[in-house]
């Protein structure tokens, strides 16, 4: 096999990481899938270190000398179909090796890839999700519409509170408070049965299932440091949402 510089192979590892965190992967799949594209290229001693915010890489290369690199992560945003890209990206490389910079230009095709609905497209997916889940939690159907009505409002709230500001917590107390708002109104309106079920279907769209599912499953892969981190955010989430509904519930 064609012999290529260690620091090349670093990259690509790191950039295959970079995009599966962005994206939602959990962080043993992480570590697995840089494990894979290192071992490809025939380097030894390899130890991949992975938490939500960061990731560590260290090989050795032919030249018997230790290579690491480190990158920081900042953005998360969930987008599975990536994950999973670069996930068989890193087994075609187990069958057949490409250079360094083929596999970059792979990486950075899959992470420019479109999604195959716009933002409006996506918000409304989450608007009709919310108006169904009162059913779930023993509403009515007068229930649906204030739901529909109120998460939907709520997450394009929380978008853009969450651009604006970067601060994530806040972002969720303050869609909270306003699907709440609107929750109580509707009712006050005669739009609705039930107070309770309007906002326990709109607030749906802001509980961090997916983070609580993926911190389970790194603490039953064995990665404790990243589960505690993972479930801590998804708390934090939780407590943001409380807190918006409560003051709502309290004043009004």
């Amino acid at each position: 096999m064609e012999s290529y510089p260690v620091a090349d192979i670093l990259d690509v590892c790191v950039e295959a990481g970079r995009v599966m965190l962005e994206n939602g992967a959990e962080t043993y799949r992480v570590e697995d899938t840089l494990y894979r594209i290192a071992k490809s290229y025939d380097l030894v001693y390899i130890n991949v270190f992975v938490v939500p915010t960061a990731l560590i890489l260290t090989v050795q290369g032919k030249d018997k000398q230790d290579h690491t690199e480190l990158l920081r992560m900042t953005d998360r945003q969930t987008n599975l179909e990536k994950v999973a890209k670069v996930n068989d990206l890193s087994r075609q490389l187990s069958q057949q090796i490409l250079s360094p910079d083929e596999v970059k230009d792979k990486l950075k095709e899959i992470k420019y890839t479109p999604r195959n609905f716009n933002q409006w497209q996506r918000n409304l997916a989450i608007a009709c999700a919310c108006g169904c889940f009162p059913l779930l939690f023993g509403g009515t159907y007068e229930d649906m519409l204030p739901s529909f009505i109120a998460g939907g409002l709520g997450h394009v709230l929380f978008d853009f509170v969450n651009r604006w500001t970067n601060v994530s917590f806040f972002a969720e107390m303050l869609a909270a408070f306003f699907i709440g708002l609107c929750a109580v109104l509707f009712i006050s309106l005669g739009l609705g049965n039930n107070v309770d079920t309007i906002i326990i279907g709109s607030v749906m769209c802001l509980v961090p299932g997916m983070a609580i599912t993926n911190s389970f499953r790194d603490l039953m892969a064995g990665h404790l440091l990243a589960g505690v981190a993972v479930v801590a955010k998804a708390l934090l989430t939780a407590g943001a949402i409380g807190i918006g509904i409560a003051m709502v519930l309290t004043f009004l």
